[in-house]
């Protein structure tokens, strides 16, 4: 792509750090490689930008027909996307709950019409969506749905995973001698993302595993650049289920679906112990793991890289990051948030879209 890469930013739940993240990147977020539309109210951000102390940075409606360019320090390119009711941090409101959709949904319809080469979101509260009436899962499933993908794949990577990808496809994935991540080291994928634990079991299938292995090693190769990625598998039992000893779903199901995917030239091992799968020494091994569900494998990524870790969905025909953490409803307006995830978020996302 010989333009810089035009990449959409949902500010996600209006009570929330969404807005706050928005306006630290125009004011902290130095050169970005892309041009940056910030999707947003933009009377709330105006407001909370005084609120915030922030009224020097400038605000500018996004015209679709303007000549791209990369985003400028202290300016805020917007497209502005009113709320329903008015908006106080930290105050949940269900009144704008099919405002956030309706954003959500104009920056997909931009990158499937092609306006726009990618899309980041800031996160929403999923809370507050249910209690509007709207089914609502979180933003991996929803953009399967309106994108026509049938599997989406959510995978966290640490930040520096974001650097350029020909540079991640090689060198050691972690210090043995010292146990200390090596940056762009550590990328896990979840087989199940937003379900009951009681519900895990029953979810995972022969198919589903051997689906989301082909997803996996498909968009490594597609997107970081590695030829045979090498993807370490969990179980979902303790101690991998002790030979069928502590649960059976190793030996009937997750065992026979790797097996699968090595026949079709998939480079994948295990079932792990998801206890011993991130010690660094077989960590180094490999370029992915693939947990079993939500809760056991991103509590390491975010332990070893909380602050600029980066959520992106494989499986999609759109490419979409955005932050590894919620809404923060209260830090919203209280000048506290961070905005080193969203900034790993939009570098990523933007080194993606430029192919």
């Amino acid at each position: 792509m010989k333009t810089a890469p035009r990449i959409a930013l949902t500010s996600g739940e209006p009570a929330g750090i969404g807005p706050d993240l928005c306006l630290l990147l125009a004011r902290e977020g130095g050169d970005l490689p892309c041009e940056l539309i910030c999707l947003a109210d933009l009377d709330l951000l105006a407001a909370r930008a005084r609120l915030l102390g922030m009224a020097d940075v400038d605000l500018h409606r996004y015209e679709r027909s303007r000549e791209r360019r990369v985003a400028e320090p202290g300016r805020l390119l917007v497209l502005n996307c009113p709320l329903a009711a008015p908006c106080e941090p930290g105050r949940l409101d269900v009144r704008n709950a099919r405002s956030v959709l309706t954003m959500l949904d104009r920056a997909i319809d931009g990158c499937l019409e092609g306006e726009f080469d990618a899309m980041v979101t800031a996160p929403v509260q999923k809370s507050c969506m249910l209690d509007a009436g709207i089914a609502f899962s979180g933003h991996t499933e929803y953009l399967a749905e309106r994108t026509g993908a049938p599997r989406p794949v959510m995978m966290l990577a640490a930040a520096a995973s974001t650097g350029p990808p020909a540079a991640a496809s090689a060198g050691t994935r972690v210090a043995a001698s010292t146990g200390t991540p090596v940056a762009g080291a550590l990328r896990v994928a979840l087989a199940t993302t937003h379900l009951p634990l009681r519900a895990v079991s029953g979810a995972i299938s022969l198919e589903l595993l051997e689906e989301i292995l082909d997803i996996l090693a498909r968009d490594l190769a597609r997107w970081w650049r590695l030829p045979a990625p090498r993807i370490a598998v969990c179980g979902l039992n303790p101690h991998a289920g002790e030979g069928g000893h502590l649960g059976d779903e190793e030996v009937r199901t997750i065992a026979p679906a790797i097996a699968r995917a090595r026949e079709r030239g998939i480079r994948a091992d295990g079932p792990f112990p998801a206890d011993t799968v991130f010690v660094p020494q077989l960590l180094e091994r490999y370029d992915a793991v693939l947990a079993m569900y939500h809760d056991q494998g991103l509590p390491v990524i975010k332990h070893a890289r909380f602050e600029s870790a980066v959520n992106v969905t494989l499986g999609l025909p759109i490419v979409r990051t955005s932050v590894d953490h919620g809404t923060a409803l209260d830090l919203a307006g209280t000048g506290r948030a961070q905005v080193g995830s969203l900034l790993a978020a939009i570098r990523l996302a933007a080194e993606l879209a430029a192919g």
